[in-house]
């Protein structure tokens, strides 16, 4: 009997299944007949809104309702719960997992015990990237994986290139960002930097500064040294 209640259950989730998936196929199959942008989309998944569909594309979210025929952009707000289900939704999007960041692209900036871990992209030209380290240089007991971002022009590429071919790389970005000191010119194998680049187009790296902390999730733009302890302590695993 138990083989058969079991058989029983099974099948039900079988059926369940089905419509799903082909509600997804609809889903697809209309908009990438509508709209080029769509012929790859990358998640269709129901939201807690009768009818209505996550559309997933890279890192933009669009909604539509159960046969594609309908698009909209924009936030889905819980108004009960007083959440927004968007910013949610791409906040966990854009987390990295901190064991996966290619670390040996970066330098290490360690302060106090150095227990903490936080990895930040940075272009050496950007404003608000030295605003954002003298904040940064007054929190301890952290260990600072600074990957240099260079996005913002062919001087930043050429401040990157001699940072990290500096002998002491640390002192070299410290002089720059915080005493205005331009590092002297360099020359070594700069690949990371490419890479760093690369990596930063897979996952949406848009701005400098970006920090991802070490549950992965991230914090766009120059945060003050209060919100980068307090992420800190609560975005400790």
């Amino acid at each position: 009997m138990k083989f058969l209640r079991s058989i029983a259950v099974f099948g039900l989730l079988a059926c369940s299944l089905v419509p799903s998936f082909a509600q997804e196929a609809v889903i697809r199959k209309n908009l990438s007949e509508k709209f080029p942008a769509f012929a790859k989309i990358d998640e269709v998944s129901k939201t807690p809104m009768n009818g209505l569909y996550e559309v997933r594309v890279g890192f933009d979210l669009f909604y539509t309702d159960e046969q594609g025929n309908y698009l909209l952009q924009g936030n889905l707000m819980d108004v009960r719960a007083r959440r927004n289900l968007t910013e949610e939704r791409i906040s966990k999007l854009s987390e990295v997992d901190f064991d996966k960041l290619p670390l040996a692209d970066a330098f290490r900036i360690v302060r106090g015990d150095g227990k903490r871990k936080l990895a930040v992209f940075e272009d050496p030209n950007c404003g608000y990237c030295k605003h954002f380290e003298r904040d940064l240089s007054t929190v301890n007991n952290v260990t600072v994986y600074l990957f240099l971002y260079p996005v913002l022009g062919p001087d930043s590429i050429a401040k990157s290139r001699n940072i990290w071919c500096a002998k002491d790389k640390p002192k070299a970005w410290n002089d720059w960002m915080l005493r205005n000191t331009a590092p002297a010119n360099a020359e070594c194998d700069i690949a990371a930097l490419k890479r760093n680049r690369e990596f930063g187009q897979k996952y949406n790296i848009t701005g400098t500064p970006t920090l991802i902390f070490a549950n992965g999730s991230r914090a766009p733009g120059a945060i003050s040294a209060e919100e980068v302890e307090k992420m800190l302590v609560a975005k400790t695993p």
